[in-house]
């Protein structure tokens, strides 16, 4: 009988025949039994799944238990020898930042004693009262001819030059004022000088007419400028443009200006001294901290003062590595490191103005073309065989001509046509994205963006043109960062005291041969560097001649501010260039993509031992994790699914990166990074700090 839902029995199973319903109830009760069954099965399940997860849980809590052991085992094995292995690093690092001391010491004073030996007249830029007495001299100058002016401002240049290194070097802030003004003195007097000159040029004018358009144009060059001028003569209404076709540069003038008596000047100086101006005059302000940050240079160390026994408490405290890190003296502590390459501070632009060009954010490239128009001076005139000319003391006149002119007597301005220029891109320098223009603000010594229309860029012929209200001075700007962040990059030994850094960049890969003190620039994309590729030189000398030529890949405490980039410890950071410089003539070094995900205060980076120039073996390397404790060898690779922290089975933890390298390195590896040249390992150090690859990839 069928049991309804209320207990009582199911009508329609009352309604069936009597053998139905005797069948119906069998059914009933083989269905409850193979239930019972399945219930019992699934208990029996249910219980074995519970078992092996216990027993798995089991055998987890035993491994991190093993595993918590070890890596107790060998944190106080760590310990034990910490204060050894630190004094050694202390030794090699001071031995060689003594060595590099004693050799720039040398070196400043043998070209010291080369200058005086030289008896050419040129003042030392270092003593103020010789630049002095020179700017006077040269002042008072009456020469003009244009050859030997221009022979002259390259004296002066070369003096500039000097003269900002040595400001470099100045750390007593009122000196450095009197010589910076110094500096700007010289800069200006150069610029006098070219007008001078100019004025004497267009003097002559009418003695050097073209025979097809009965005005003066004249095209004159040097290893340091460019100089494009033109006198309206003829005073044609129907005038456009003019081109000076050997220095890539035209420009073109509404009729107000081509029936006026004018001349017209565009001076393409491949320096750019106003960009200075403007970072002398608008002086960025930053959040001071309590710690000192020197600018780039070997780092000053203190001895240590406190022994490895002294350095662990709580050896036997449960706590995790990482909870323990205020027990345990770091690295930078224990050799009294100062950041070299600065925190990042906050900085507050004095300048805030939209369209005021931020020179942390812009780089100036090209140099500078001044864009000016004089009025046309009297012109030489002849007469019974006599010539004469006519002497103006006020000397020669800037052109004033605004776009928009107020009206008169109150009446609205009157507008007027702007003024055009074109300008083919220089050929000392890589502009990666299209060239972004601006104009010089006299007034306000800055750069500004505002101002300026109608730019257009022709790629295929890389010429850029556009308009201005006025004529002013401007120049090719391209984002300071635009190559940043490094897609990858590899340091790896060519040989003792040699080593190739090739950094992949946004837009272009670069590869820079080191070899002693001296470095090389290579790359596929020649335009724009062939006077930079294939050339021996210091690596200060290099990093400005690459910025110069738009080839960007150094950064300073700013450049998270325009650039993404992986939060990482300064410190930690300048202890890993510093280790990694000492093992550079044995290992290779490279990027990984688990240091985006190791957290700000740990590195991580591939290794290898590598002795000869050929490419590394891909199988060949290693994944190690850096930190302010301690460094280990980690069990993952580069293809693995996640990330861990575990250290590689039967490794070991060490306080110094290059005693954990020591580990798995040859004889000859070790031989090798002891006999590295203090010069090698100095310009290596030098070049990862100024790039920060473990932060800009």
């Amino acid at each position: 009988m069928r049991i309804g839902c209320h207990g009582y029995p199911d009508a329609r199973t009352n309604m069936l025949p009597k053998k139905q319903q005797k069948k119906a109830g069998k059914v009933s009760k083989a269905q409850r039994t193979k239930r019972q069954q399945e219930e019992e099965e699934r208990r029996l399940r249910e219980e074995e799944e519970a078992r092996i997860r216990a027993e798995r849980e089991e055998q987890e809590r035993v491994e991190r238990e093993r595993k918590q052991k070890e890596v107790e085992r060998l944190e106080l094995k760590d310990l034990e020898r910490r204060e050894a292995e630190l004094k050694e690093l202390h030794h090699l690092l001071e031995e060689n930042h003594t060595a590099v001391t004693k050799w720039k010491t040398e070196a400043v004073e043998t070209a010291k004693w080369e200058r005086y030996m030289r008896c050419d007249g040129a003042p030392d830029p270092a003593v103020q009262k010789e630049m002095n007495t020179y700017m006077s001299l040269w002042r008072d100058d009456p020469e003009v001819n244009i050859t030997l002016v221009l022979q002259q401002c390259n004296l002066a240049l070369q003096l500039v030059d000097e003269l900002e290194d040595f400001l470099k070097d100045v750390t007593d802030p009122q000196e450095g004022q009197k010589y910076q003004k110094v500096l700007i003195n010289l800069q200006e007097l150069i610029h006098s000088k070219h007008h001078l000159a100019t004025e004497e040029i267009l003097k002559s004018a009418s003695e050097n007419v073209s025979t097809e358009t009965g005005n003066m144009q004249t095209v004159i060059k040097d290893d340091n400028i460019t100089l494009c001028l033109w006198a309206n003569l003829n005073k044609i209404p129907r005038f456009k443009s003019v081109s000076f076709s050997e220095a890539g540069l035209s420009f073109e003038l509404p009729k107000q200006l081509a029936v006026s008596d004018i001349a017209v000047r565009i001076l393409h100086t491949r320096y750019d001294h106003l960009s200075s101006l403007a970072r002398m005059t608008h002086l960025r302000t930053h959040t001071l901290s309590n710690r000192v940050y020197p600018a780039m240079q070997s780092t000053q160390r203190m001895h240590i003062s406190q022994s490895a026994a002294s350095l662990w408490s709580r050896r036997s405290s449960p706590e995790p590595e990482e909870s323990q890190v205020s027990h345990v003296q770091t690295l930078m502590e224990a050799l009294d490191v100062r950041d070299p390459i600065g925190p990042p501070e906050e900085h507050t632009v004095i300048n805030p103005v939209a369209q005021v060009v931020d020179l942390m954010e812009y780089t100036p490239l090209g140099g500078v073309f001044y864009y000016d128009a004089f009025h046309l001076p009297p012109q030489i005139q002849y007469a019974h065989g006599w010539k004469f000319v006519q002497v103006l003391r006020t000397g020669m006149q800037v052109f004033s001509y605004q776009a928009e002119k107020s009206g008169l007597d109150g009446h609205e301005a009157l507008p007027c046509p702007l003024i055009g220029v074109s300008v083919t891109l220089p050929d000392s320098v890589v502009f990666l994205e299209a060239p972004q223009v601006a104009r010089w603000d006299a007034a306000g010594k800055q750069w500004r963006m505002d101002g300026i229309t109608d730019i257009s860029y022709d790629e295929s012929e890389a010429k850029i043109s556009f308009k201005m209200d006025s004529f002013q001075a401007f120049a090719l700007m391209q984002k300071t960062y635009a190559n940043l962040p490094f897609q990858s990059w590899e340091l790896r030994p060519l040989g003792q005291d040699s080593a190739l850094y090739t950094v992949n960049g946004a837009f272009i890969n670069i590869s820079i041969t080191i070899q002693d003190n001296k470095c090389m620039l290579q790359s596929e994309q020649e335009g724009g560097l062939s006077h930079l590729i294939g050339k021996w030189m210091s690596g200060s000398d290099l990093q400005k001649a690459m910025v110069d030529a738009g080839v960007n890949i150094f950064v300073n405490e700013y450049a998270h501010k325009y650039v993404s980039s992986t939060a990482k410890d300064p410190l930690t950071q300048h202890a890993a260039y510093e280790q990694m410089a000492l093992f550079s003539s044995a290992c290779a070094f490279s990027w990984s993509k688990w240091n985006a995900k190791c957290g700000a205060e740990h590195l991580v980076m591939q290794v290898c031992e590598h002795h000869n120039p050929s490419p590394v073996p891909k199988d060949s390397w290693s994944l190690y994790l850096l930190g302010a404790q301690r460094s280990r060898k980690l069990a993952i690779t580069e293809t693995s699914e996640a990330f861990s922290p575990d250290h590689y089975p039967g490794s070991e933890f060490h306080s110094t990166f290059i005693h954990l390298l020591q580990d798995t390195m040859s004889p000859d590896g070790v031989a090798r990074t002891r006999n590295s040249h203090h010069l090698f390992v100095d310009t290596v150090q030098s070049l990862l700090c100024a790039t920060r690859p473990l932060m800009y990839s």
